[in-house]
């Protein structure tokens, strides 16, 4: 293959990575975000065209001078992603369009991750059957993204956690062998921050601080506008900063760690012991109904104000205020966004994190760190475990 031919492969997949994020951008847009030279950008653009690859959508708005024809990717160009995210004890799939519209419902599977007898191969079937079952075409998905916890290295594969391979091979290669489709694997609040970043909260900002607030709590930091991840890949592990009092081990196998104060788990727990100890609340009747997870109903109780389960989600938070204010002082973000499950519980969980950061952080730093409430809530590692097949695919 010629450099010349290797490069405006590359500017294709760049254009149509730009295209997927930024929805609709004219030729100059196109040609800024990827300092290429116009005419260039203008010849790859009209071969994606050609291929049904890429739409023109009408004129961008006026700014004075003649109007720009603006360009967007085709959402019936037939091309799709598989997303997968998985958390200890649930994994749910979509299938994406290009446009991120869900072509099929939501796809669950029951997982227990932390099961040291499970079974991989439980995984392989689930997402195979969910493609045969969807009638796409095997050779119009581009790729299967999976968001997974633990500790897991993106670049290599690996999953240090869960799920290990006999004979030496990856997660991610046995994956790709036993799908037959290109695979790739990051960390969930990875995944997170990432989805907060191109499509949340976070878009447009340069530092932040992106929570998952989940069966555990994760972190994502991003940092000069781009997801940082430490000289091994395992940088955020925020949940097992030692804050926490209770005597109670955490799923690392360490006492002290914040995660056995602020999951989602956790707290649902906790109201399960208060309710057996006699405390009254409507949380009583909801956990009946097993249909949902005790978290489910928890967060629930939450948005209906009950008031056990907003004391115990205001005691987890401020512990969680206690560690982003440790965090606030060594990173000064402009914004920390909470994201993840729990961000169903809304504006409720802000007061009690504020009140930590107000108590613990000096003024002059926190001041200058918003705290916002993810608008993308429990798609956001669905979304960003596509855009992972996105920028890992060349189009060719």
């Amino acid at each position: 293959m010629s450099v010349i031919i290797e490069k405006n492969q590359r500017l294709r997949a760049d254009i149509i990575k730009y295209l997927y994020y930024k929805n609709a951008l004219s030729l100059t847009d196109l040609s800024k975000l990827t300092s290429k030279s116009l005419p260039l950008v203008t010849s790859i653009v009209n071969g994606l065209i050609n291929e049904n690859f890429i739409i023109e959508q009408g004129l961008a708005p006026s700014t004075g001078g003649r109007r720009a024809s603006i360009y967007l990717l085709n959402p019936n160009n037939q091309k799709f992603t598989v997303a997968v995210a998985m958390d200890q004890l649930v994994t749910r799939l979509v299938i994406y369009d290009l446009s991120r519209k869900m072509v099929i419902p939501m796809q669950y599977l029951d997982f227990n991750m932390s099961d040291e007898s499970s079974d991989v191969d439980v995984l392989v079937n689930f997402i195979n059957k969910s493609i045969q079952s969807s009638n796409i075409n095997r050779k119009d998905i581009i790729g299967v993204g999976i968001g997974m916890p633990g500790f897991v290295n993106a670049e290599l594969g690996v999953n240090s956690s869960y799920l290990p391979i006999k004979g030496g091979t990856t997660i991610r290669d046995y994956l790709r062998k036993k799908i037959k489709l290109q695979v790739e694997i990051d960390n969930d609040s990875s995944l997170i921050a990432l989805a907060e970043l191109n499509f949340g909260e976070a878009v447009g900002l340069k530092n932040v601080m992106v929570v998952n607030i989940g069966w555990g709590t994760g972190l994502g930091m991003i940092l000069n506008g781009q997801l940082y991840r430490g000289s091994s890949g395992y940088a955020g592990e925020f949940s097992h900063i030692p804050l926490s009092d209770s005597k109670n081990l955490c799923s690392c196998g360490k006492k002290g760690c914040l995660e056995v104060d602020t999951s989602l788990l956790v707290m649902a727990e906790k109201a399960e012991k208060a309710l057996a100890e006699g405390t009254v609340s409507s949380m009583r009747e909801l956990f009946k109904d097993k249909s949902k997870h005790p978290r489910e109903h928890f967060l629930d109780a939450v948005n209906a104000q009950d008031p056990l389960a907003i004391s115990i989600l205001s005691k987890a938070g401020f512990q969680l205020g206690k560690g982003l204010a440790t965090l606030i002082h060594i990173l000064n973000p402009e914004c920390i966004v909470l994201s993840g499950r729990g961000a169903k519980a809304g504006k409720m969980l802000v007061p009690p994190i504020q009140q930590a950061i107000n108590e613990f952080c000096i003024p002059r730093i926190s001041e200058q760190t918003k705290i916002k409430i993810s608008t993308l809530t429990d798609e956001a590692e669905l979304f960003a475990a596509a855009s992972l097949i996105i920028e890992n695919s060349q189009f060719d």
